[in-house]
Order: structure tokens, then C-alpha cells, then sequence
């Protein structure tokens, strides 16, 4: 009971604080979500191609009973594919908030970390499109020898793609 008392201590003093990051590729890079936006982690089932819906829009497919839209990140941040557009992703993290619900594509098993909250550099946020309304990049992590861009899922979202799911979602209904 003392040891925990002494670790609590420890980091309250040092104001540190631990983040639960899944990570995965995209491109080439290594980015992360924090655990809590992520519902679950499934094999990408078919999908179904929606027509008048942006090309990061792959479609929908049905998870678990749920119609979802799914979305290609890679796509959606113009990023250099690390497969080819017409070769089948393995992985879709479901992810969901009040409004939304939706999968996103990834090219391998995303795995998670936990790193120190002193390893996240905010200060990234300059690196951003100033015309873009919303910061996604909360920052980069430094784990081990590499980084890994911390994004925020539902700051991606931004007006626009909401109102694509929602009429996503009601012509699949």
C-alpha cells in the first residue's frame, strides 16, 4: 500500500500523467488517436460505395446491425497511399461520438501505447493550415525512436463531413 501511495505521490509532484494511444499507419506515418475515441476495432466488411459522396467517403458498410459510413484518412489528408486505393484494407476503427458514428480505414493491426504526457509537443499546432477552421493535430509524440501525430478524430470532422454522414446515413436507410 505504501509503494502505491509513494508512485501516486511521485506523480503528482512531477505532474505527469500517462495517455493511452492507438496507433496506426497511414502512408507512411504513425498516427494516434487517444483510446477513448475508439469503440472497437473490427475487420473491414464489404463496402458499399455511395453515390455524390467524397472520394475520402469509401462508402458504408454494416457493423454489427449499424450502418456506418466509412472514411479514408489517407485520402482525406492527401497522403501518399502505403496500398494501392483498390486493394482491401483489413482494419476499420469504429469510432463515435453523440453525433456521429462512423469506421475508419487503416492498413494494419493498430496497436496501442501508453506514453507519458511530457513526450506530446503541442506545439506543432503552427504547422497547420491557417484557412482550416478546426486543429485537428493536438501534437506529436516522441515513443521510442519515432513520432507519432496525435490527431482528434472528431475535430476532422469538420461541417462538412457531418453532413455527409447524415446523408450517408439516410439514403441507407
Amino acid at each position: 500500500m505504501a509503494d502505491n501511495k509513494t508512485t501516486t505521490q511521485a506523480t503528482a509532484v512531477s505532474g505527469s500523467r500517462n495517455l493511452q494511444i492507438v496507433v496506426f499507419k497511414l502512408g507512411s506515418e504513425d498516427y494516434g488517436l487517444h483510446i477513448d475515441q475508439i469503440k472497437e476495432v473490427v475487420i473491414t466488411p464489404n463496402i458499399t460505395r455511395m453515390p455524390q459522396t467524397p472520394s475520402y467517403v469509401r462508402g458504408v458498410a454494416n457493423i454489427r446491425g449499424n450502418v456506418i459510413a466509412i472514411f479514408d484518412l489517407e485520402d482525406r489528408f492527401n497522403l501518399v497511399r502505403s496500398q494501392p486505393a483498390n486493394q482491401k484494407n483489413k482494419y476499420t476503427l469504429v469510432v463515435e461520438s453523440e453525433d456521429v458514428k462512423m469506421g475508419l480505414l487503416v492498413n494494419e493491426v493498430p496497436n496501442t501505447v501508453t506514453v507519458n504526457a511530457a513526450n506530446l509537443d503541442e506545439s506543432v499546432s503552427i504547422i497547420n493550415d491557417i484557412n482550416t477552421e478546426s486543429n485537428y493535430i493536438k501534437g506529436i509524440i516522441k515513443h521510442n525512436d519515432r513520432l507519432i501525430i496525435l490527431i482528434d478524430i472528431f475535430k476532422v470532422i469538420d461541417q462538412e463531413m457531418t453532413n455527409v454522414l447524415k446523408k450517408t446515413a439516410t439514403v441507407a436507410i
